[in-house]
């Protein structure tokens, strides 16, 4: 079973013209907990208004079997966790679940923390007992991980160390610049998952080099056992792991269940829900949830799709709550459009089929000179 970690209300909204307030938020939580997401990560408590209020919200909020998990930063250097403002704020989200992120490439200590690589041990590892003592489940995500392991496997590996030591329940890797191939995915995963036998580890890819799904599957293929994800791919840049494209792969594809193959049935929907919700157009282009994903317009396709589906379909797409569509354009057969013609409920012969359909193509044609 792999649990999935949606992070639209958080790092989905980091992307570029994405925007949610907060009853925006609030509808998206409830629709992923309906959908059966398991936990749903619904902002940064300490670094703004917006999310404050929104923890404060979801306080009255059933999400039924879901968990809500605040998210934030370790400790800062030189403050305990019971001084630092946004660690306090974590706790007063009095959500269940917290999502603690920490350094492990030791360019980000030196350079982007500036201090000592044993002092932000001492942060990932105080900070994760803080919340851990007071009974709050803690999953770690270990920033920059892969590429943190792949300059100094020894001190990436120390970070995951020092969570653990502090209490942490689950441990995330996390391809945070998004650069990561999956072949090197799969091998670190793999060291870290022998490395700390019995401990769930997780993966939180970007797609930066378009790799995400590619990356995600690598590291449940070799033991990750918790991923996270936005729906429709939003994100920092070009964006986290796609679940729209993620899941249906996962569970239709490999057989590893995450959710129920009937709740994917509601894909599309959820899809379209959330893009509404943040004012942007569906993706029309989109693996299984995009309009065109199932959209046949050459002739030689229509006519075999017609005869039997898996012709030109790689599952059916009512499994994805999507539907076939016949598309009628120069490139068009007689098949695409007498299907189109019964669609609509007309009837014609086929030598009107075959006229109609020159038409079509000889307007077309003068359309583009």
């Amino acid at each position: 079973m792999v649990e999935i970690l949606d992070t639209t209300l958080r790092d989905g909204t980091q992307g570029e013209g994405v925007s949610l307030s907060v009853d925006d938020k609030v509808a998206i939580a409830r629709r992923l907990a309906a959908f059966g997401i398991h936990l749903i990560e619904g902002g940064w408590p300490g670094s703004n208004p917006k999310d404050a209020e929104f923890f404060q919200r979801m306080k009255g909020v059933d999400l039924g079997a879901a968990r809500l998990c605040a998210f934030g930063a370790t400790r800062r250097k030189g403050l305990s966790p019971e001084e630092d403002p946004s660690v306090l704020a974590l706790l007063e989200a009095e959500t269940p679940v917290v999502v603690l992120f920490g350094k492990s490439w030791t360019l980000h200590v030196l350079e982007a923390l500036e201090t000592s690589l044993e002092e932000n041990l001492r942060m990932v590892r105080e900070t994760v007992a803080f919340f851990a003592r007071r009974g709050k489940r803690v999953v770690y995500d270990a920033e920059h991980f892969f590429d943190g392991y792949k300059e100094d496997p020894a001190y990436a590996l120390a970070t995951l160390e020092a969570a653990l030591e502090g209490g942490a329940d689950t441990l995330v890797l996390c391809d945070t610049n998004g650069g990561s191939l999956p072949e090197e995915v799969y091998a670190i995963t793999k060291a870290v998952v022998e490395r700390f036998p019995g401990v769930r580890i997780g993966i939180h890819p970007h797609n930066d080099a378009e790799l995400a799904v590619a990356n995600a599957l690598a590291a449940v293929r070799a033991g990750a056992t918790h991923v996270q994800g936005t729906i429709n791919g939003y994100g920092e840049r070009c964006g986290n792991l796609n679940l729209t494209s993620f899941l249906p792969t996962l569970v239709f594809k490999y057989k590893i269940p995450a959710l129920p193959p009937e709740k994917l049935r509601e894909l599309r929907e959820v899809s379209h829900f959330v893009d509404e919700r943040a004012n942007l157009a569906p993706n029309r282009r989109a693996p299984y949830v995009g309009e065109a994903a199932f959209a046949h317009k050459a002739g030689v396709h229509v006519s075999a799709v017609l005869k039997n589906p898996r012709t030109y379909e790689h599952l059916p797409p009512e499994w994805v709550g999507n539907q076939r569509r016949f598309l009628v354009s120069d490139v068009s057969g007689r098949s695409n459009l007498l299907a189109k013609l019964q669609e609509l409920g007309v009837d014609l012969s086929k030598e009107e089929a075959r006229r109609l359909l020159e038409e079509v193509k000889a307007l077309e044609y003068e359309l583009r000179l």
